[in-house]
């Protein structure tokens, strides 16, 4: 179970339009609580368009969104969330702004071939493209921006290994940073049948979208 999730039949569409409430997949939202912001610190959304896990984190928050109409549909959900503290970056996660540094925690849920969602959407099975490159570039991006000791989650809404702990072993490889062994012991339930350390949700197992969580740490 993941803590202040509720299924629901329908959402009502009077209260999402007031921000009482954001329909968010389970699996969404166990990447927001895999990062753990606390009052306080400053996080870094590196893909955060279009708000559900930025709007969710504690703390003052940059959310960056390369697209200009999706950095704009993400002030408004801020805004109707009530969400204050997030800030909208309209810029490239991967060229930013030389001030946004020294983060104590930062989120990549970086674009993917979106596998995990093949039951609603079966039309991937032939369209998805897979995106390592990108990905392990704009970890890579988050990992620089992040402070000595701070911590980065990584995920993607995919089962494909090429682009989830291929990702990460690739940026470990690089250096600076680590993987926080941890995580799956706050979320047994969730890890992965081959890395313990990480999170892999399954649709079939979980009820959820099929989510890649790692969370890394800055040596």
């Amino acid at each position: 179970m993941i803590p202040g999730a509720w299924v629901v039949d329908r959402v009502e569409q009077q209260a999402l339009a007031e921000g009482r409430l954001w329909p968010q997949s389970r699996a969404s939202q166990l990447v927001g609580l895999a990062v753990g912001a606390r009052a306080g610190e400053r996080t870094l959304d590196l893909c955060a368009a279009p708000g559900g896990k930025a709007t969710m984190l504690a703390g003052d928050v940059d959310a960056v969104e390369v697209d200009e109409a999706r950095a704009d549909a993400l002030r408004a959900t801020a805004a109707r969330l009530g969400a204050e503290r997030v800030r909208v970056v309209h810029a490239d996660g991967r060229a930013l702004p030389p001030a946004l540094q020294g983060y104590d925690r930062a989120l990549v849920d970086a674009p993917c071939s979106g596998l995990g969602v093949l039951a609603s959407r079966p039309d991937l099975r032939w369209r998805a493209t897979p995106l390592p490159e990108l990905q392990r570039e704009l970890l890579g991006a988050a990992v620089e921006r992040t402070r000595p000791g701070g911590t980065v989650v990584y995920s993607v809404c995919t089962i494909n290994a090429a682009e989830s702990e291929d990702v990460v072993d690739a940026v470990v490889a690089d250096g600076g940073v680590t993987v926080d062994p941890t995580l799956g012991d706050e979320w047994p339930q969730y890890r992965h049948r081959r890395r313990p350390e990480l999170l892999q949700t399954l649709p079939h197992r979980d009820g959820t979208s099929g989510f890649f969580v790692a969370r890394l740490t800055r040596l």
